[in-house]
């Protein structure tokens, strides 16, 4: 009796399921994810990622319980008092430095302090600055 066909159809089933699954889920990543970053910038990705910004803004920067990075550089930001700014270098200098000095509106959690030294800061400014399309040293 020949054997039946049936357990290469099942394998063949489940490899054409795993693939459908692996291109959905690249089709999902983030935009962020796909934008081609400078050396420095990837190391602010990273930075941002090991010291627990990611945790908030998002693996890719793409947000959650805090702010999004995508497009914030050069952008105008409304804070919980009301007031305006532009998230300029200083700004967000500032916003990395003291978390609590001005708050986003929206966004009530605390962002916790952080020991990052000012070259990290400077490599996650430059992550930043790279999500909103602007290069390092690009004024808003």
């Amino acid at each position: 009796m020949m054997p039946s066909p049936r357990p290469r159809a099942k394998i063949g089933a489940v490899a054409l399921a795993g693939a459908l699954a692996l291109s959905a889920c690249a089709a999902n990543s983030s935009d962020a994810d796909a934008i081609q970053l400078s050396p420095t910038a990837a190391e602010g990705r990273t930075i941002s990622r090991t010291s627990g910004c990611a945790a908030c803004h998002g693996s890719n920067g793409d947000g959650g319980v805090g702010p999004t990075f995508v497009g914030l550089y050069g952008s105008t930001v409304t804070l919980d008092d009301g007031t305006t700014l532009v998230a300029d270098r200083d700004y967000l200098i500032e916003a990395i430095k003291e978390p609590g000095a001005k708050i986003v509106a929206g966004y009530r959690l605390p962002m916790p302090t952080n020991r990052l030294t000012d070259d990290e800061i400077d490599k996650v400014l430059t992550y930043i600055q790279e999500l909103s399309g602007a290069g390092p040293g690009t004024t808003p």
